[in-house]
């Protein structure tokens, strides 16, 4: 791809599980800069019985989006990212065979026990290296065996890879979604297609390979002509899952940081050069994703903001005055700390509320109880529990990958919409005792600019001088740890409920 002569200009698509948007943005020598001029919400749509995407829906969005970007600018390429795991299947003539499920559906409940006794725990593990989660690519996948859709499948792909297909007409899969399947092979950076056929998969669906920064395609004619732009605009491969991209956009200066992305789901781990397979990593059930430039996110997958905006919106359907999140949090500083804390990765938390019964702050409640801590009673409460809980999950964590990976991280780095949250970023650092950084927010979106203007020849050579970029291009917010509270003694209650 020619390098334009003046700073690059490029769509970046960043799509979350309740709300997507497009951001326009420009790369130059000593700058990096980032404006969103398209939002729109997502979430899962119930339909007989079972959640999807409405993924024609996205691609709607994404097109307006890209399409305001090219009118109110020079458009040098198009770059997607967004959360792993979910994927459409494409018949033989390339159509969709309809709506993709979502990861949240129950579809997949079950599977991965019956899936681990075919395939040892042990064995998966030192293949796809993953953390065993029950929605998975491959447990979607034998869930949805002999399934008039998997029986006509021609082709696999993980959504980012599906809108890349519409725009460009190109089938591929970029790697550091495809390493979050459960069908990757992290030794060897292939497909497991061994692994997939003892399942009963039919490995042949897996489309090729690709890598960050790799030309996905050109628009369509008729794509161009809905953007009003060329058929040369380049679609480009970005680190499409969304945390691979936050990672780029870690303004890290040390080699020995740790990350929380944090957003719907919290990511917490260090980036390594190797992955870490051994049997304790295994038993502590850490996964081994692939991040840009080889590089392997060693990390655990904790539940994340879901859980406080899942309660937010129960509160906001019981019409529940001062239930709004700025008024949430500062109630929550005032809130007496640790005094209700519960396993905030219980699987219980998964899937979104369908009534009061079921509400997040429902099972909040429930799973207090079950515990022996305090119930929380009061919108407050569950906050001020959320948030002290989220805290020792990241605690607990951060030790346990440091530990198994050999490493001792000085400063824990919270990107994502999470870095906004400077009451959860403050028990982090009160937790973890580390000194915490706090932004950019829009990092994932950051990191998509970014691998975009590195292929389109904006002069970015490695990760440390894209992070330098980040660096110098926005403000970060920085949490001393506080002594006082007694962690140990909370995580020891969490631990032993």
């Amino acid at each position: 791809m020619t390098a334009p002569t003046r700073p690059v200009r490029v769509a970046a698509v960043d799509l979350g599980a309740t709300s997507g948007r497009v951001m326009a943005g420009r790369v130059g020598p000593r700058s990096l800069h980032l404006e969103e001029v398209h939002r729109f919400p997502n979430g899962g749509v119930r339909a007989h019985g079972s959640l999807f995407w409405d993924v024609l829906g996205i691609h709607r969005e994404l097109l307006a989006g890209v399409r305001e970007v090219a009118r109110t600018g020079p458009l040098d390429g198009i770059g997607i990212d967004s959360w792993a795991v979910d994927y459409g299947l494409l018949d033989r003539d390339g159509h969709l065979l309809g709506n993709p499920y979502s990861h949240r559906d129950a579809r997949s409940d079950g599977v991965a026990a019956r899936v681990l006794q075919q395939v040892g725990a042990a064995e998966m593990y030192a293949t796809t290296g993953l953390q065993q989660l029950p929605f998975n690519t491959v447990y979607q996948l034998v869930a949805a065996r002999g399934t008039a859709a998997l029986e006509a499948a021609e082709t696999l792909l993980l959504l980012p890879d599906l809108l890349g297909y519409w725009l460009t007409g190109n089938v591929g899969a970029e790697r550091t979604n495809a390493s979050t399947t459960g069908l990757y092979d992290v030794r060897s950076g292939g497909w497991a297609t061994d692994l997939a056929a003892r399942v009963g998969l039919p490995w042949a669906v897996l489309p090729p390979l690709r890598d960050p920064g790799d030309l996905v395609g050109r628009v369509l004619p008729e794509v161009a002509a809905q953007l009003g732009t060329t058929t040369d605009l380049p679609v480009v491969a970005v680190g499409s899952h969304d945390t691979a991209s936050a990672v780029v956009g870690v303004p890290a200066t040390e080699d020995d940081f740790a990350y929380i992305s944090s957003g719907t789901w919290s990511l917490v781990g260090l980036e390594l050069d190797e992955p870490v397979l051994t049997e304790a990593a295994r038993l502590a059930d850490f996964t081994n994703e692939g991040g840009v430039d080889g590089t392997v996110r060693f990390l655990k997958n904790v539940m994340g903001m879901w859980v406080l905006s899942e309660s937010v919106r129960a509160w906001a359907d019981e019409r529940i005055a001062g239930a709004d999140l700025p008024s949430l949090l500062a109630g929550a500083a005032d809130a007496p700390a640790l005094r209700t804390v519960v396993d905030i990765n219980d699987p219980r938390l998964l899937p979104p509320g369908t009534s009061a019964a079921t509400s997040m702050p429902a099972r909040i409640a429930r799973l207090a109880e079950e515990a022996g801590e305090p119930v929380p009673r009061t919108p407050v409460a569950v906050t001020r529990c959320i948030l002290d809980s989220l805290a020792l999950a990241y605690r607990r964590h951060l030790r346990v990958a440091a530990d198994l990976a050999g490493r001792a991280p000085t400063v824990v780095h919270v990107v994502g919409g999470g870095s906004q949250n400077h009451l959860l970023c403050q028990l982090t650092a009160d937790a973890t005792g580390l000194p915490v950084l706090a932004g950019p927010s829009e990092a994932a979106a950051l990191g998509n600019v970014l691998v975009q203007a590195r292929s389109l020849g904006a002069g970015l050579p490695d990760l440390a001088a894209m992070r330098d970029l980040v660096r110098r291009t926005h403000e970060l917010h920085r949490f001393e740890p506080r002594p006082g509270l007694d962690w140990d003694g909370a995580e020891a209650r969490v631990t032993s409920a």
